[in-house]
């Protein structure tokens, strides 16, 4: 009797948490498409340059990048701004022959005139932000842009973002990622389709009501005095780019999203890439959420801007509720059954809207805009199921993550391995920095599979069809994800487990 109370009290509580979540992703889809019906301000009506063009210091923070290395010095050199207006630091840390690729390349370009310096640290200390931190004591620009290595940002970005700056409270532009290989696998469809969620529903959404958004590490400018002002780049989190937007946002400082900027890139192609990035994300939003949930509500803003702000730093925690739920929906199962405490069930039907909530947030990423809308909501269909048996199937790890990052456990930054994966016909297999090994935690997303097999096993027993849909789907989720990593890390020569 006690046993059953506190698995249907634990079940409650998260399936609260995950309703929250959901009724918050609806709100910010209503603000995306209030936004984009109103007619006094069009976010694509780029404002004057300023007569004379400013400096612009341009940071490219690499880490062993081999396959990525030139293709992005050549997007850089591409941009369309006046040579000496255009300071390129090129901040790498690289230990392998990535290091010479880079070496050569901006000798080539500094020959033809470009303001470019290759800066290698003598320790990799901060890793990404102490490289951005190390580079901005002496960088010249008034702005400071920033470029992964998978990034080949159109010739006229600076043309774009820069304007927005005319308003001396924007501290921040950031623009939309788009996806060179979108369709290059089922991995790369199912993270597009999740990316463009945070960058239409969530990053406009937030932007359209006036609530805090995140820098998202990349494809972004900032004002060099906002960076200044809120501190610096920390490296006490795995999400630098969330930690210091709150921290300038904290101090005054306003953002600028532009959603019709696109900025293109590439996405991870193979699982552990996927993992190693998933983590990272994860793990370093429950470290942000550690370190200024407290600054966020003590201090003096509208009630509805800190709660979206903790809203959005408690975001990734919500793989906990989703994982706890799955877990425990199993012995539910027999609790429904065998011991009989009152109709539970009947009332927690109610759940069920955050679905419908969550499915609509989903529909205007996907479908909304979209000029094709037949072949739009035909995609939508297909995708949207499969992304969520995908979500689940990650929620083991991503959970971990979550975890360990809300108990401080400090852990080194994994940078995502690019390998200039665009074309069908590209490969990844077989080159530096995949990785062979298959750890615990992929062991036990097969057996959580397996878990979820056996609750269909379950419902056959007690003829209690109602979660079956759950189970298949979690069960499809997890051996999905089962069999990419094991699949992938056997293409690798020299795989082993540990």
């Amino acid at each position: 009797m006690l046993g059953g109370l506190l698995i249907i009290i634990s079940y409650t509580l998260a399936l609260t948490f995950i309703f929250i979540y959901c009724m918050v992703q609806f709100h910010l889809a209503l603000q995306y498409v209030k936004w984009h019906r109103r007619d006094d301000r069009n976010p694509q009506i780029v404002p004057e340059l300023p007569a004379e063009l400013p400096m612009v210091t341009v940071q490219l923070p690499l880490y062993n990048e081999l396959y990525v290395t030139e293709r992005l010095l050549e997007s850089i050199a591409a941009l369309d701004w006046p040579k000496d207006r255009l300071e390129i630091q090129v901040l790498d840390d690289s230990t392998d022959e990535s290091l010479e690729v880079a070496a050569t390349k901006v000798k080539e370009l500094k020959d033809q005139g470009f303001l470019i310096e290759h800066i290698c640290r003598t320790d990799r200390t901060g890793y990404k932000a102490g490289a951005l931190q190390y580079g901005l004591a002496f960088a010249k620009g008034e702005y400071i842009a920033i470029f992964d290595a998978d990034f080949t940002p159109l010739s006229d970005f600076l043309r774009k973002t820069i304007p927005w700056f005319n308003d001396p409270k924007i501290g921040v532009v950031q623009t939309r990622w788009e996806h060179l290989n979108r369709d290059y696998s089922l991995l790369t469809r199912m993270q597009a389709f999740a990316l463009d969620m945070h960058f239409s529903v969530e990053q406009l959404g937030r932007y359209a009501a006036g609530y805090f958004i995140n820098f998202n590490g990349t494809a972004g400018v900032w004002r060099k005095t906002c960076i200044e002002d809120a501190g610096g780049w920390k490296a006490d989190t795995l999400t630098e780019d969330m930690d210091l937007s709150y921290r300038a946002q904290l101090r005054g400082w306003e953002f600028c999203y532009l959603e019709g900027v696109i900025s293109p890139a590439e996405l991870p192609t193979e699982m552990s890439a996927v993992k190693s990035q998933q983590y990272r994300w994860n793990k370093g939003g429950a470290e942000t959420a550690r370190k200024l949930l407290g600054r966020v509500l003590k201090a003096d803003l509208p009630w509805s801007i800190k709660f979206h702000a903790a809203s959005h730093l408690f975001n990734n925690t919500n793989y906990l509720w989703v994982f706890l739920t799955a877990v425990l929906s199993i012995p539910l199962l027999y609790v429904k059954h065998e011991v009989v405490i009152f109709d539970y069930f009947k009332y927690a039907s109610f759940f069920l809207f955050g679905s419908l909530a969550i499915a609509y947030a989903y529909y205007v990423s996907a479908v909304y805009r979209h000029e094709d809308q037949p072949k739009a909501w035909r995609s939508y269909l297909t995708r949207l199921p499969l992304f969520l048996a995908v979500a689940m199937g990650l929620s083991l790890h991503n959970s971990l993550a979550v975890f360990r990052g809300w108990i401080g456990q400090r852990s080194a930054f994994i940078r995502t391995p690019k390998f200039a994966i665009v074309a069908g016909a590209d490969n990844w297999k077989n080159k530096k920095y995949t990785s062979g090994r298959i750890g615990v935690v992929t062991w036990l997303e097969g057996l959580m599979g397996c878990y979820f097999l056996g609750g269909v096993v379950v419902g056959v027993y007690f003829k209690d069809y109602g979660l079956m849909p759950f189970h298949l789907m979690s069960a499809f989720g997890f051996l999905l994800i089962f069999y990419f990593s094991v699949r992938h890390a056997w293409i690798v020569p020299g795989s082993k487990s540990n």
